[in-house]
């Protein structure tokens, strides 16, 4: 899988190139994929992604969505009672959290413009909550310059993996991976 640098190597390249206003909404999705133990030194190299941004002419914008379940949870009027009953959690519950975060991202998207990358830190921690491929669909229609996913995870022939543990799906969304030396 991608080491970190590598994966910076490629996005900066990617980032550089002219971007196309034809592309569906769909295809303004970037896919930073990595190795998910490498989820810590991503977070810790973001900077970097923000400035190689910066630095082809672009925007940045970042939104993370690893505490998203917390605080949905924390400021649902039922909370305590999911906590002592967990089998009480049901799909219209986890369709609720899918609104949540798609409110969230759309937020951050309804802030950016045609030259801009938002970027979204934390897709792991929806695991067993939310698909990835679910929140896209959710959102792509507001994506007006790019929106880049760090993705721990893998793409192949098409279908991407979150975290190497569910099987795939196939989306247009475009694979950065880090290039060999």
């Amino acid at each position: 899988m991608a080491r970190v640098e590598d994966l910076l190597r490629s996005y900066k390249s990617f980032v550089s190139l002219p971007w196309s206003e034809r592309a569906a909404p769909e295809e303004r999705v970037w896919f930073g994929l990595y190795d998910p133990a490498e989820e810590r030194r991503i977070r810790f190299a973001a900077a970097n992604f923000e400035v190689e941004t910066i630095e082809a002419g672009h925007g940045w914008l970042a939104r993370d969505l690893s505490d998203e379940f917390a605080r949905w949870m924390s400021a649902h009027e039922y909370r305590e009672s999911y906590f002592e009953s967990p089998d009480d959690f049901t799909d219209d519950l986890l369709d609720d959290f899918a609104e949540h975060v798609s409110e969230a991202v759309m937020e951050v998207l309804a802030r950016s413009d045609e030259n801009s990358v938002v970027a979204l830190y934390g897709v792991g921690s929806l695991f067993g909550l939310l698909r990835v491929s679910r929140l896209l669909e959710m959102v792509s229609g507001g994506v007006r310059g790019r929106l880049f996913v760090f993705f721990p995870g893998e793409h192949d022939r098409g279908n991407y993996r979150l975290m190497d543990a569910r099987d795939g799906w196939n989306y247009l969304a475009v694979p950065i991976n880090a290039r060999e030396k």
